[in-house]
């Protein structure tokens, strides 16, 4: 196996708060969607959405871009973020955003686990604090017994294992290829396979809809590319803990979008998350300085 890129913290977990605060907002914007489309034609869009503005932006450079030395990588990593993406989004017309959110971020124990069990990684004890804390204040949110699960909650988890073996495998191909092959592999694998649906799901777009679809496709573009780049640069155990913002972000988008505001257990819940991420950027910055020392 090929030894992995050496870790940025800063960069990486930068680069992993804009990619959740996009993800989100896509979110946000695709819940809108779902409750008067059908999933299938949302989930088509945020794909052919990529593929369109990848082309548009590599244009020439395609070709060589397409090269690559682990075809079957890309394909299952394709697979998992086509997974996470239709798995959450079915889910969004029966669970609230801010819930879906919560029961998604489970990812970063999954990745912070996996990372180390598959790629190697340092589990050292700051990291399993920096997750076991902000699992905690996710718990928080969430208040398990309190009418948040439902059958309908097992397909924001299946998106968590889904994501958490997208991320694992971003992480593997990571710096070793340029970022444009890993998206535009899932790009072309989510518009072939969800465009296969819409032959029975075809539903004419209202043209006041047709801003908000276009604009899935280009937040979902940003957010998959600042996502590349944070797992090309950085350990997974550094910069998975971070996902848990998410729960913040997206109660940010409900009450802006929908007059949702949240609660104070949500509030709290989302006060230890970020302390929990402060402490997590706070002790790898220290201790990438004193290793380059």
């Amino acid at each position: 196996m090929t030894a992995l890129p050496p870790s940025s913290p800063t960069r990486g977990i930068l680069l992993m708060i804009l990619a959740i605060l996009l993800f989100t907002a896509m979110d946000a914007t695709a819940k809108g969607l779902i409750a008067r489309y059908p999933a299938p034609l949302v989930v088509w869009t945020r794909f052919a959405g990529q593929l369109l503005l990848v082309l548009l932006i590599l244009g020439p450079r395609l070709g060589p871009m397409l090269r690559t030395r682990f075809p079957l990588l890309h394909f299952w990593r394709s697979a998992f973020q086509f997974g996470a993406t239709t798995f959450f989004f079915l889910s969004l017309p029966h669970i609230g955003l801010a819930e879906a959110t919560a029961i998604t971020d489970i990812n970063p124990v999954l990745i912070t686990l996996g990372a180390a069990l598959f790629l190697g990684e340092r589990l050292g004890p700051r990291r399993i604090a920096g997750v076991a804390v902000a699992l905690v204040g996710a718990l928080i949110v969430i208040r398990p017994g309190a009418g948040v699960f439902s059958w309908w909650a097992v397909l924001p988890l299946l998106c968590a294992l889904s994501y958490a073996g997208s991320a694992l495998l971003t992480r593997r191909i990571g710096a070793q290829e340029p970022v444009w092959g890993s998206m535009i592999y899932a790009a072309l694998f989510g518009t072939i396979l969800a465009g296969a649906a819409l032959p029975f799901v075809w539903q004419p777009i209202a043209a006041a809809d047709l801003w908000k679809f276009a604009l899935i496709g280009c937040l979902g573009t940003g957010a998959q590319l600042c996502i590349i780049r944070s797992f090309s640069i950085t350990e997974a155990g550094i910069v998975a803990p971070f996902a848990y913002l998410g729960i913040v972000f997206a109660a940010f988008w409900g009450i802006v979008l929908f007059g949702q505001w949240p609660d104070g257990w949500t509030v709290a819940g989302a006060l230890v998350i970020v302390g929990a991420g402060l402490y997590v950027w706070h002790r790898e910055t220290l201790s990438a300085r004193a290793a380059a020392s």
